[in-house]
């Protein structure tokens, strides 16, 4: 994927496995988790692209959240800043090539930000 391209939406959920049986049934999505993931279950729609994870809810984390990838996430929340966001969560490791960060914009919507490639198998 691309610098912009919208990689990986997380939906909160409270109950793992009622959420597996709801989007399975209401999307046909295919959900499993992922060895290194566990606990995490990841989502793939059928055409093959477009995924994402059944996130733990939490008081923080309410809303679905989408990831953008980009280039560069140090660049991207510098740009963020100056543009009138603010960084809620700076650059983590997911994987030992991948990163992950969240910010909030200027509306207070929260969207993620991806680094790199991670392989799940």
């Amino acid at each position: 994927m691309a610098h912009g391209d919208i990689t990986h939406i997380d939906i909160p959920v409270s109950d793992t496995a009622r959420a597996t049986d709801f989007y399975r049934a209401l999307f046909g999505w295919q959900i499993a988790e992922v060895p290194g993931f566990e606990g995490y279950p990841m989502w793939q729609a059928p055409n093959e692209i477009s995924g994402g994870g059944l996130a733990p809810r939490s008081e923080d984390f309410s809303q679905p959240r989408s990831y953008v990838e980009v280039d560069s996430i140090e660049d991207t929340l510098r740009t963020v800043q100056e543009r009138g966001g603010r960084v809620v969560m700076d650059r983590s490791p997911i994987s030992e090539t991948s990163w992950w960060a969240i910010f909030e914009d200027p509306d207070g919507n929260h969207v993620g930000l991806y680094e790199g490639t991670t392989s799940t198998g």
